[in-house]
């Protein structure tokens, strides 16, 4: 009984990991994954892990879960990972509301995100 298993829709060189209700706004968090898109995986957890922004642990993890997923399952060499692709999607909007003068009210948005990133293996150099 069950789904079938579903094809796998990465290469056979990455792995990917996947967060949601992240609290922060796509916004903010496009810019700390265009911050590793593109680099060494080693290079990409250093910057996180130094970063000033608040949310770069959240993305911290999410690359930690990606290297980890292309070592054990998928038997993949992590000296030689590359972030490939780190995207960001919106999730749900909470709206609540601020007190304003004469009895009025403004509306106010809270946003959270989803992030994908996905880590490709570099091809051997000679």
């Amino acid at each position: 009984m069950g789904k079938p298993a579903a094809e796998r829709t990465l290469s056979d060189t990455e792995a990917k990991a996947f967060a949601k209700l992240i609290r922060t706004s796509p916004r903010k968090l496009n810019l700390v994954a265009g911050m590793i898109r593109g680099k060494d995986a080693s290079k990409a957890l250093a910057d996180l892990t130094f970063s000033k922004r608040r949310v770069a642990q959240e993305v911290k993890k999410v690359l930690q879960s990606a290297v980890a997923n292309a070592e054990n399952n998928h038997q993949l060499d992590v000296d030689r990972l590359i972030v490939a692709e780190a995207f960001v999607g919106k999730s749900l909007t909470m709206k609540r509301f601020h007190a304003r003068a004469r009895g009025r009210a403004s509306r106010v948005e809270k946003a959270w995100s989803n992030l994908t990133v996905i880590v490709r293996e570099r091809e051997e150099t000679a």
